[in-house]
C-alpha cells in the first residue's frame, strides 16, 4: 500500500499544481499566470478547499472545492451549493485510494460550510469547463459515478470556421419579417445600457451579468466597439442580445416569450457576419444546451466537445 497524505494549499505549491494539472488533464492544459488568475484570484478562493494528495514531496493529485462568500450578481450566494472545478490524480497513482480521499475531503469542505448539494463543473466566474468531457477523461467519469454523481445534464462546445461564412437567406427573411413587426436588431447604443443590463438580470442573470458589465465597460471606456454586443429591441424594451470577445462567441439569448420568431437566428447570423468584417477567422463557445445546438448547427456550428454537470449530495 501506498503512503500520502492530503492537506490544503500552501503558497508555493503552484508549481508543482500546474505540472500535475498540465499531465492529468492534456485536453485542458493552464498556464501558471491562468492559474492565478481564475484560482487564487477567485474572491472565492479558500486555501482549505484547495486539496493536494502527497506521496513525499512529490503532489500526486489535487481537488478545488468552492463555496460561494460574495454574491454572484442577481444569483446571490447560492447558500445551498457548492462547486468541484478541477480534480485529477497523477496516472501512476489511480485506483490507490487517492482520488476517494481527495474527493472525501472535498465533500467534507463543502459540508462544513453548509452546503448540501456538490456540482462538477458549472462554477461561475472561474469554472475551467462546464462539466467533465467523457470523451477525453472517461476514466473520470467513471470514478465520479461511482462516488455517487449522477449527470445532470450535458453541455456541448461548438466552433465553426468564419471562412465560408455569409449572411443566410433564412436570416434575410426573418430580419424583414421582424422589422415589420417592430423588432429591430442592431449593434450596442448608449441607450441600451440600462434596459440591457435589466433585461439580462431579469431574464438570465448571475454570469450572464458579469459578462456583460465586463463588455459594457470596455465600450464605455472606449476600449472595444459599440459591435461586440448585438441587441434585439421592440420599442423600449429588449427582447434578446448576444456579445463576443474576440473570436469566442456569447453569452446568447432571447426571452422565452420572444423564442421561434426568428430572433435567435438573426443576432447570432449579424454577429457572426461582423465578426468575420473584423478578421476574425473562427468562432466558438464553451457551453450550450441541446436545444439551444439546434440554432447553432443550422449555420454551421459543428460540436468539438460534450460535457457532464454532474451534482451529487454532499
Amino acid at each position: 500500500m501506498m503512503t500520502f497524505s492530503v492537506r490544503p494549499y500552501h503558497p508555493g505549491d503552484e508549481e508543482s499544481l500546474v505540472a500535475l494539472w498540465n499531465a492529468c488533464l492534456p485536453r485542458d492544459l493552464i498556464a501558471p499566470t491562468v492559474f492565478q488568475a481564475k484560482v487564487l484570484l477567485d474572491p472565492n478562493f479558500d486555501p482549505l478547499g484547495l486539496l493536494l494528495a502527497q506521496e513525499g514531496k512529490q503532489t500526486i493529485g489535487f481537488l478545488l472545492a468552492l463555496a460561494r462568500r460574495y454574491p454572484l450578481f442577481s444569483a446571490g450566494l447560492e447558500e445551498q451549493h457548492g462547486w468541484i472545478t478541477a480534480f485529477a490524480v497523477h496516472p501512476a497513482h489511480r485506483r490507490q485510494g487517492v482520488g476517494r480521499a481527495l474527493l472525501t475531503a472535498g465533500l467534507q469542505y463543502l459540508r462544513a460550510r453548509g452546503r448540501k448539494l456538490a456540482w462538477f463543473s458549472p462554477y461561475a466566474p472561474g469554472y475551467f469547463t462546464p462539466g467533465l468531457d467523457a470523451a477525453a477523461y472517461p476514466d473520470g467519469l467513471a470514478f465520479l459515478q461511482t462516488q455517487g454523481f449522477v449527470t445532470a445534464y450535458q453541455a456541448l462546445s461548438m466552433e465553426r470556421s468564419l471562412a465560408d461564412f455569409c449572411y443566410p437567406p433564412e436570416a434575410t427573411a426573418a430580419e424583414e419579417r421582424l422589422v415589420s413587426e417592430g423588432i429591430v436588431i442592431r449593434p450596442y447604443q448608449p441607450n441600451d445600457l440600462w434596459p440591457l443590463l435589466a433585461f439580462t438580470a431579469q431574464f438570465f442573470g448571475g454570469d450572464w451579468e458579469r459578462f456583460l458589465r465586463q463588455a459594457l465597460g470596455h465600450i464605455v471606456d472606449g476600449e472595444w466597439p459599440g459591435d461586440v454586443v448585438w441587441v434585439a429591441r421592440e420599442s423600449e424594451e429588449i427582447v434578446g442580445y448576444c456579445q463576443h470577445t474576440g473570436e469566442r462567441f456569447g453569452p446568447f439569448g432571447v426571452r422565452e416569450d420572444y423564442r421561434g420568431r426568428g430572433i435567435g437566428l438573426v443576432l447570432l447570423c449579424r454577429c457572426l457576419e461582423r465578426m468575420k468584417g473584423k478578421g476574425h477567422h473562427n468562432a466558438w463557445f464553451l457551453w450550450a444546451g441541446e436545444r439551444a445546438a439546434h440554432l447553432y448547427a443550422r449555420v454551421g456550428f459543428h460540436e468539438a466537445r460534450r460535457f457532464h454537470i454532474m451534482k451529487r449530495e454532499t
